[in-house]
């Protein structure tokens, strides 16, 4: 054993760094609470400055003691000149940098450095640029850098054109920059107010994919730079019952109204004071005025008329083509062409499959249907994690072309059965309905917005999955509803609230095997005179 090196067992080397550790703890728990002490009775010296420089050092998250830190460096300025604060400040920039270098993207740090920075009385922005571009260069996705930068460039009056071309570098070195494309996304617009889709963008963004197509990064740029046209807003239908003395008004989105209109979702109904319009003698013009957006939409009640409405036409080519401009129909189609270009080589590729449907929606939402469903088919087999969303999606769509296909002139039914619907949507354009099918599909609820349909009489929705009737309350006409095979088990209270309702099917529900369910249902619902359990 003479001459040989003595090595320590694990146990050994164990022992030693825990006892290294509980020094190094003591000595930051004292530090700590000196900084606590020194804080709490307004002590305001170098030696605190000190002691949260050696703290932050050590752990640069530790938000209480950047804001003490910013108290002392407050105090500083009261009591040096001039240069003697642009010296304090530069160190504290200096400081700054060995904190970054622990802890890059360090909350605490950055806006210490932004607090810094805006305080220099002559600021060096040439090199908070070039600390910008050099973290930036390490990590692309350091959000913290971004938004200090974007304060940098703000400051320094650093031009749109300079910024493009930094965020042109990063994207050309790395097609997978998501933060350089959003960032893209907010300068274009500033460059361009009028068009911001220049044809060197769609080339840029092509680069991307076709390089890289199941990088979400560029696609989530492409759908941006293809448009983004917000729904028109607008008094979307008007609708007069002289039986229940009421008005209801849809509008393009939920909006607050004078206090004539009770607020109920997207819908506002109005109920008039007893023996307004209830005279079949009289004719009626109402105007229903939206003082918010000045605008107004008239409706006549005519002599013999016992309702009346006026609303939008459902096959206005702007109703629903929201998520992609409708003013770029070459440009769209295009862009669809590549998109079909590069499906070829990639027939799976989720991100292609799902741009191809929206450009298809935007340019021919009927002619394209049967492509459409297809695709979203694809998409479920390709991406099962996401199957709920496209079903969704898919459900969106069916329903928006149903819509466009009606025709109001004649029968006001809206049919759409045997589709695999999973979700209901766009219920404010379908308030003058009375008959609606929704037999056959894949429904788990009838929701909330349901109550738009006011003039609703019929509701089919056997062979479905509903377990939920919350949305079928206050509808005044509904008279018929056929629920057979789903799986609604309790929570028919809301059917009372449906004054008129005669019929109700809930054969092949659980909740006929319940005991005494009729006598319970004929309690509850004591206007019902055909009920089948």
């Amino acid at each position: 054993k003479h001459g040989r090196v003595k090595v320590k067992t694990t146990a050994q080397q164990e022992e030693e760094k825990r006892k290294e550790r509980e020094k190094k703890l003591k000595l930051y728990v004292a530090a700590r609470d000196a900084c606590f002490s020194k804080r709490k009775e307004g002590v305001l010296d170098e030696e605190a400055l000190q002691l949260t420089q050696q703290m932050l050092s050590s752990n640069p998250d530790f938000a209480t003691l950047w804001n003490y830190r910013r108290e002392l460096l407050m105090h500083q300025e009261t009591v040096k000149d001039k240069d003697e604060l642009q010296k304090l400040y530069e160190a504290e920039l200096s400081f700054l940098e060995t904190c970054l270098k622990a802890n890059p993207k360090s909350y605490g740090c950055w806006h210490h450095r932004g607090w810094v920075s805006v305080r220099l009385p002559q600021p060096d922005w040439a090199r908070e640029l070039k600390l910008c571009d050099l973290c930036l260069t390490m990590d692309e996705r350091n959000f913290h850098c971004w938004d200090y930068r974007r304060m940098v460039v703000k400051m320094s009056g650093v031009s749109v054109e300079q910024e493009l071309d930094f965020t042109y570098r990063l994207i050309g070195s790395n097609f997978s920059n998501y933060s350089s494309w959003h960032y893209r996304s907010t300068l274009l617009p500033l460059l361009h107010p009028e068009s911001p889709e220049q044809n060197c963008e769609y080339e840029l963004v092509q680069n991307a994919f076709f390089t890289d197509p199941n990088d979400q990064s560029a696609w989530f740029y492409y759908r941006w730079l293809l448009g983004r046209a917000d729904r028109e807003e607008m008094i979307s239908c008007v609708y007069v019952d002289r039986d229940d003395e009421r008005v209801a008004v849809a509008f393009s989105r939920p909006v607050n109204v004078s206090v004539l209109l009770i607020h109920n979702r997207d819908n506002q109904i109005c109920v008039l004071p007893p023996g307004t319009i209830s005279d079949t003698s009289n004719e009626h013009n109402l105007t229903v005025h939206w003082t918010e957006k000045h605008t107004h939409r008239d409706c006549a009640l005519y002599t013999g008329r016992t309702e009346s409405y006026c609303r939008e036409s459902a096959t206005d080519q702007e109703l629903f083509r929201s998520e992609l401009s409708v003013e770029k129909t070459s440009v769209l189609q295009s862009e669809l062409h590549s998109c079909n270009q590069l499906l070829e080589m990639e027939p799976l590729n989720k991100w292609c499959l799902l741009t191809i449907i929206l450009l298809m929606r935007a340019l021919d939402p009927l002619g394209y249907e049967k492509e459409t469903l297809g695709h979203f088919q694809t998409l479920k087999e390709v991406d099962s994690m996401r199957s709920a969303y496209y079903s969704d999606l898919c459900s969106k769509f069916m329903i928006e072309n149903t819509i466009l296909k009606m025709e109001y002139a004649e029968v006001r039914v809206f049919s759409i059965s045997e589709k695999s619907l999973t979700t209901l949507c766009h219920l404010d354009q379908l308030l003058l309905v009375t008959h609606i099918n929704l037999s056959s599909n894949k429904l788990q609820r009838l929701p909330p917005q349901f109550a738009m349909l006011q003039c609703l009489e019929v509701l089919e929705a056997d062979n479905n999955s509903i377990e939920n009737l919350e949305g079928l309350h206050n509808l005044p006409k509904l008279e018929e509803v056929l629920l057979k095979n789903n799986s609604i088990l309790k929570s028919l209270q809301p059917l009372a609230s449906c004054p008129r309702l005669k019929r109700l099917d809930l054969r092949g529900n659980p909740i006929t095997q319940i005991t005494n369910i009729g006598s319970e249902l004929a309690e509850l619902l004591s206007s019902v005179t055909d009920l089948l359990l």
